[in-house]
């Protein structure tokens, strides 16, 4: 099946090189007129973000960033507030089953707008990365890059 057409807004690349990533899952957000502007506007970051179910089995973020709209004067809400996540309540259950069980976490990777203009946030079940984990993966991609670069040299001569 072709990816849909998306515009991305927000990209945390910290969650990649921390975590492996078990399973991904998209999920809408509640937010009001002046944040979906300012996202629009692509004033949005999820660096320090979480995610977390709380008591009532509904998710939330926490600490994702989005900057005031500059012409939204009185409706305008405070920047790093936390916002409701929406999800099919069986994914939700069986996220909660999952966390439960097994050391896993949930991160925010990527914020985004789809075809039809809805802003959607890519969340990922993940595990922590080891300091000699993240050393592997980064000698992996440094012999990639070599690699591409002896390619692309002998390909100009």
């Amino acid at each position: 099946m072709a990816r849909k057409a998306r515009k991305l807004v927000a990209n945390n690349k910290k969650a990649r090189h921390d975590y492996f990533i078990e399973e991904s899952y998209e999920v809408g957000i509640v937010l009001t007129g002046t944040e979906i502007k300012s996202i629009r506007a692509g004033r949005c970051s999820i660096k320090e973000a979480f995610c977390k179910i709380d008591k009532n089995g509904e998710l939330h973020i926490i600490g994702m960033h989005i900057s005031p709209f500059e012409q939204g004067n009185r409706w305008n809400v405070e920047p790093l507030r936390e916002r409701k996540l929406l999800m099919h309540r069986r994914e939700i259950n069986k996220l909660i089953g999952t966390l439960k069980t097994s050391g896993l976490t949930l991160v925010p990777l990527t914020v985004y707008l789809n075809e039809e203009g809805r802003c959607k946030l890519e969340i990922g079940l993940a595990r922590g990365k080891k300091n000699y984990d993240k050393r592997d993966a980064i000698a992996k991609k440094d012999a990639e890059r070599k690699i591409d670069k002896a390619i692309k040299d002998s390909l100009r001569r």
